[in-house]
């Protein structure tokens, strides 16, 4: 069936999540990069933790519980007011260089982005970066209280846009949601942020390459992409064809 809507991840895809590192590195020194490769992590595993457990806390209290444990982790004390600076972070992430571009040249399509974020935070994102014009929603999962790869979570597209599942090309950088998103019955483009790099040399490898690792590649789990491309901007000659 011929694409109509066009809905993107907002963590990873549309937005760098590890521009938070400015901010890390600012107010935790050294530890910054390490803090910002941990926080991340952990936060993904909280949303699946919560799903799983049916103990569903919103985006906002998953990234602060995450972000507690990461500095706890790496011998920094939690405070209230440091926590607060680092989880600010999170309403000014910058967008991907190519991002505005990219939303331009589908300016035909119908476009949407469903996201992990807590409504809040998302109207804040789109607001503090000059997008919210751009999508025809902004769906968060804070309307079935699961987090993505739950299928209900992909479920809420169909209503929320007026297409059909097999109308619809999802976006995302994630492995995750690649898998969750292919599995519930979308076309799916996984953006290859984490590029072409190969296994490590030796076991002593940093903050950086280790999240690279763990983040930037397929998942194991039988479900693959229908397409693979490294830039936004490529999806506007992919769905044209």
């Amino acid at each position: 069936m011929p694409i109509r809507a066009l809905v993107f991840d907002a963590y990873g895809t549309l937005y760098d999540v590890l521009s938070v590192s400015g901010r890390a590195n600012e107010l935790c020194g050294d530890k910054g990069d390490l803090i910002t490769q941990l926080w991340r992590l952990k936060q993904l595993e909280y949303t699946w933790l919560r799903s799983l457990m049916r103990s569903y806390q919103d985006f906002w209290s998953v990234t602060r519980a995450a972000l507690e444990f990461t500095l706890t982790g790496v011998g920094i004390a939690p405070s209230p007011a440091l926590c607060d600076r680092l989880m600010d972070s999170y309403l000014h992430l910058e967008l991907y260089e190519e991002t505005l571009q990219a939303l331009s040249l589908l300016g035909d399509y119908q476009l949407a982005i469903l996201s992990n974020g807590s409504p809040d935070m998302l109207d804040a994102l789109i607001r503090s970066s000059g997008v919210a014009d751009r999508f025809a929603d902004v769906i968060s999962v804070d309307r079935v209280r699961l987090f993505k790869p739950d299928p209900a979570c992909y479920a809420l597209v169909e209503p929320a846009l007026g297409v059909a599942k097999q109308e619809v090309l999802f976006v995302s950088s994630n492995g995750f949601d690649v898998a969750g998103a292919k599995r519930y019955g979308f076309q799916v483009a996984w953006i290859e942020r984490g590029g072409a790099h190969g296994p490590p040399e030796h076991s002593a490898v940093g903050p950086a390459e280790f999240y690279r690792m763990i983040r930037g590649r397929a998942e194991q789990l039988g479900y693959e992409p229908d397409y693979r491309v490294r830039r936004l901007t490529d999806l506007a000659s992919l769905v044209g064809q």
